[in-house]
C-alpha cells in the first residue's frame, strides 16, 4: 500500500510555500483522501492550490483536537471545498480552551467557529470518544488512555469549565493510524497525551506492533531533557523505523531526536511531500 502525505501547513516551510503556526496534513491512503487538521488561518488553502491538490476531492476531515491551531483554517477549508463533507473528532473540540504561559494574560485558544456556521459551510460533525474506521486499514485511535509515568500535559492549558479555569485534560487529542502491509503509519496532531501514549493506542486498536513511521507534533517543546530521553528510548524500543516532526516538536527536541535517529529521523514542514514505504 502506497500512502502519500503532503504537509499544507506547519511553523516552517519549502520554498515558495507559507507557513503558520499550526499543522495540516492531506493523506491519501487505502483509497481515501483524508485531511487531518486546518492550520490556523490561510496556509492550508493556499498550500494545497500551489501543490495542484483539489480540497474538493477530500473525503474525510479529521481534527486531532480543539485548539486554534489545527482548526483555525477550518472555515477557509470548507469554502474551499463547496460541499458537504463529515469531520470526524472527539466531543471536546469544544470544550472552552484557554492558555496561559508564564505572566502572559490567559487567551483563548480554542476553536475559534461556531457550530451554527461551520454547518452552513458543509461540515456534518461526527463526534465520538472511540476509534473511527475510514477504511478498513485507515482509522482514528479515539480517545488516547494515559499509560507512561513520565508523559504529561503542559500546565499552561486550561478548560474555562462553568467560568473556572481548570486543567485541560485533553481528551479530544487523537492522531490517524494506518494499517499498511511493512507496519503502522501513525499521523500525529500535536500528540498533548503523548507521542509513546499514542503509539501505544495505534498498537492496541490494529493489534500490530510494528510501527513503520510516526509522523506530525510531539509536543516535545517544553518537556525536560529527561523527557526527551525516554521518548527516544521508548521509540526505539518500540521499533519504530521512521520519525518525522513537526510544529510544537520544538527545535532543541528536534536536534536531540535527529542526533539519536540519524537518517531514520526526517523533518515535517509546510511543502512537505512524502510517498511511504520510503525507497
Amino acid at each position: 500500500m502506497d500512502i502519500k502525505i503532503t504537509t499544507l501547513a506547519e511553523n516552517t516551510v519549502s520554498m515558495a510555500y507559507i507557513a503558520e503556526w499550526g499543522l495540516s496534513m492531506f493523506i491519501e491512503a487505502d483509497g481515501a483522501r483524508v485531511l487531518f487538521d486546518t492550520g490556523s488561518g490561510t496556509a492550508t488553502v493556499h498550500n494545497a492550490r500551489l501543490s495542484g491538490i483539489d480540497l474538493s476531492t477530500t473525503d474525510k476531515i479529521v481534527l486531532s483536537h480543539g485548539h486554534h491551531d489545527h482548526t483555525g483554517g477550518l472555515n477557509e477549508v470548507l469554502k474551499e471545498m463547496r460541499k458537504k463533507i463529515e469531520i470526524i473528532a472527539h466531543p471536546d473540540i469544544w470544550a472552552s480552551k484557554y492558555s496561559r504561559w508564564g505572566k502572559q494574560p490567559e487567551r483563548f485558544a480554542g476553536l475559534p467557529f461556531r457550530r451554527e456556521l461551520l454547518e452552513n459551510l458543509g461540515a456534518s460533525f461526527k463526534l465520538t470518544t472511540k476509534p473511527v474506521r475510514i477504511t478498513d486499514r485507515f482509522l482514528t485511535t479515539g480517545e488516547i488512555p494515559m499509560v507512561t509515568t513520565y508523559e504529561e500535559i503542559d500546565s499552561g492549558l486550561f478548560d474555562k469549565k462553568t467560568g473556572e479555569m481548570l486543567p485541560d485534560e485533553l481528551k479530544d487529542d487523537l492522531a490517524l493510524v494506518i494499517n499498511a502491509d511493512y507496519g503502522l503509519v501513525v499521523i500525529l496532531g500535536c500528540a498533548h497525551r503523548g507521542i509513546i501514549n499514542t503509539l501505544k493506542q495505534a498498537q492496541k486498536i490494529t493489534g500490530k506492533e510494528l510501527i513503520y513511521a510516526a509522523i506530525g507534533g510531539t509536543h516535545l517543546l517544553n518537556a525536560t531533557k529527561e523527557r526527551w530521553q525516554k521518548t527516544a528510548a521508548d521509540l526505539k524500543e518500540m521499533g519504530v523505523q521512521y520519525l518525522g516532526v513537526s510544529h510544537c516538536t520544538g527545535f532543541q527536541a528536534s536536534a536531540y531526536l535527529a542526533r539519536e535517529f540519524g537518517e531514520r529521523f526526517f523533518v515535517n514542514n509546510s511543502g512537505s511531500r512524502w510517498t511511504l514505504p520510503f525507497k
